[in-house]
């Protein structure tokens, strides 16, 4: 992210959004066949910063910009800027992921309706939601979200502020004001990527209305195709390159300790096993939504086929829970698949995210 003006509490501040998450519909000129790169434009977002609210910088995976507000109690609340490229006409699953967070039943279509209001973003009209828990969750005192949502040009943007209940209301005059500011442009330059990007969907409305889904809500390239997975697992993708060669994404949420589960993907692959004090030499810290993971990547024999696999894993904690990625297969897929996958991994929406 880059702040490409303005840096004093009153000014204009201006940020590029990230290039983790590509625009479904670059402008600029893709490269031809067989070259190793593209061209794509992201947009910018232009805003006034409200007096008082500190800049988060970096702002996080999937964030155009951060704030972090305090209250005169010691109170504290959350602002993110977060925009979804490819992913429209998903708002009631959005809101009811927000409302799952503050432990509240899921909305209809109807009460939805009757509990947004219209909001001033820019020069467009989005939609505002303000809910807050019947309890405390986290803190001393009930939480409280306020959202407003637009979708621009096949891009879904979220201005999210989350905290205190009482500070979340102070601050909402000023949170309408951050809305009236902002101003789109597009990208000053073209932002440089290793690969094509990808036609994108989610998985956002597999769950049925009313009943609870252990999914989290990812955004997939093209070329996955999900298949059943079996009773241990969440979900599994398989992912196919050329003469047959092909690779599979395991997803699955257990417990135990990191370094039994990487001995067991290590056990896979015909590897013998790490030693705690081995670890470390072995993981890679990976920056997602809503905290940090761990990567993993290694190569050996499938012990299943008896073919050489590679075999790239990521490992995010959540709450109580913990999230497992585990993409193996021919090593030429793993290969092409590597960034994709990272930034699968990155983009992904837990139900106890912030």
């Amino acid at each position: 992210m880059a702040a490409l003006a303005g840096c004093g509490r009153d000014d204009i501040q201006v940020y590029r959004v990230a290039k983790e998450t590509p625009s479904a519909e670059p402008q600029a000129p893709v490269a031809a066949h067989g070259q190793d790169q593209e061209q794509a434009t992201l947009p910018r977002v232009q805003f006034k910063l409200p007096s008082g609210w500190q800049e988060v910088v970096p702002p996080g995976p999937m964030r155009a910009a951060s704030f972090s507000i305090g209250g005169k109690d010691g109170q504290t609340a959350a602002v993110g800027i977060i925009p979804l490229p490819g992913v429209t006409g998903r708002d009631l699953d959005f809101v009811n992921l927000w409302r799952k967070q503050l432990q509240l039943p899921p909305a209809t279509e109807a009460e939805m309706s009757k509990q947004s209001e219209d909001v001033t973003i820019g020069a467009d009209q989005g939609k505002l939601f303000d809910m807050v828990s019947e309890k405390p969750i986290e803190s001393k005192t009930p939480t409280r979200i306020t959202i407003a949502m637009l979708t621009k040009d096949g891009t879904s943007w979220f201005f999210k502020m989350t905290g205190d209940h009482s500070l979340v209301r102070e601050q909402k005059p000023a949170f309408v004001q951050l809305l009236k500011s902002i101003v789109f442009q597009p990208a000053a330059e073209p932002i440089q990527f290793t690969k094509a990007p990808r036609a994108l969907s989610t998985n956002a409305k597999q769950a049925p209305r009313g009943e609870s889904s252990e999914k989290p809500i990812w955004i997939v390239p093209t070329g996955w195709q999900e298949v059943p997975g079996g009773q241990m697992l969440v979900a599994k993708f398989l992912i196919t390159g050329d003469n047959g060669a092909k690779a599979e994404l395991n997803v699955s949420a257990a417990g135990g300790g990191l370094l039994a589960n990487v001995n067991r993907w290590r056990g896979q692959l015909g590897l013998a096993p790490l030693q705690e004090t081995e670890l470390q030499t072995q993981v890679q810290p990976l920056e997602v939504a809503g905290g940090k993971a761990m990567l993993v990547d290694m190569a050996g024999t499938d012990a299943k086929t008896g073919q050489k696999a590679r075999l790239l894993g990521a490992i995010v904690p959540q709450g109580a829970q913990t999230w497992f990625y585990k993409l193996m297969g021919n090593e030429q897929v793993v290969e092409r698949e590597k960034e994709a996958f990272t930034r699968f991994v990155q983009t992904i929406k837990y139900s106890n995210a912030p």
